[in-house]
């Protein structure tokens, strides 16, 4: 038995600690800095919640919630305790509700390049979020072991 998180766990809880801090930024026009179009394409910011995306104070409450629900997670899968294993599943059907469901309401892409960059990042989005909740499946035992 494993007592400790492993590389993996403790990247992703470091990754979703990050990005709930960058949902929670994002309704007061704080995405972080801008890099040069040529390697990251045009992408709106704001928060996608079940597709659509909210931008300036419609974020607010949107972008709240998630940080909120991600904070929550990694630390969950930080400190190893068992709610994390119901919230990963939860999260890896939001991820992939949400990819589906902004593909579907949204046009494609109008470069190949953003075609490229969407496919691979709703592919490493759902991947993710399916294999923390694998993962912690998998280690469900050392979960139900730290509640005290």
């Amino acid at each position: 038995m494993q007592t400790r998180r492993g590389g993996f766990l403790t990247t992703m809880a470091i990754l979703l600690a990050f990005a709930a801090i960058e949902d929670l930024l994002k309704p007061f026009g704080r995405e972080g800095p801008t890099a040069s179009a040529r390697f990251v394409p045009r992408i709106q910011p704001g928060v996608v919640a079940l597709g659509v995306r909210y931008t300036g104070s419609a974020a607010l409450v949107p972008g709240v919630m998630l940080g909120a629900f991600l904070i929550v997670y990694a630390i969950g899968i930080w400190r190893m305790r068992r709610y994390a294993f119901t919230l990963a599943w939860v999260y890896a059907a939001y991820v992939i509700l949400n990819v589906t469901l902004f593909t579907i309401r949204n046009p494609l892409p109008p470069t190949q390049g953003e075609m490229i960059f969407a496919i691979v990042y709703c592919v490493t989005a759902i991947t993710l979020a399916v294999c923390v909740a694998i993962t912690l499946t998998r280690r469900r035992a050392d979960l139900a072991r730290h509640i005290a």
